[in-house]
């Protein structure tokens, strides 16, 4: 499956963004798919993911509350609605899938075969 990243941009504090992961070649039904972040100088962490079929999601606590996971199976898309954003929150952003994905292991990058390109979030005053 080959994913594309796209909808970020240059926002103030407190503004929303959504991200969209689009896929190709396989649908995502099959798939648990997650979000991660890579800011300049640190490790690529976990931000939000779902289960395979959409079931249940997953949130790290910096985001809970602020971030929302969700899909659109008719487009093929998984979305991060981001609201309240905060300067820390800026990164780029990876989408990232998986068919053996199990809960225990949404949290972590290199459980995941296919990655989308990345898209730049950036939140400044």
């Amino acid at each position: 499956v080959q994913l594309q990243a796209s909808g970020g941009g240059l926002v103030q504090p407190g503004s929303s963004l959504r991200l969209s992961c689009t896929a190709s070649g396989r649908t995502f039904y099959n798939y648990a798919v997650g979000w991660f972040r890579q800011a300049p100088g640190k490790e690529r962490e976990f931000v939000a993911a779902r289960s395979r079929n959409g079931g249940s999601t997953y949130y790290d606590d910096s985001v809970k509350g602020r971030f929302t996971i969700s899909t659109d199976s008719a487009k093929n898309t998984v979305y991060l609605q981001m609201n309240s954003l905060k300067l820390e929150d800026t990164a780029v952003y990876y989408c990232a899938a998986g068919q053996g994905v199990i809960t225990s292991s949404l949290r972590t990058p290199d459980r995941y075969a296919h990655w989308g390109q990345g898209t730049q979030v950036t939140v400044s005053s």
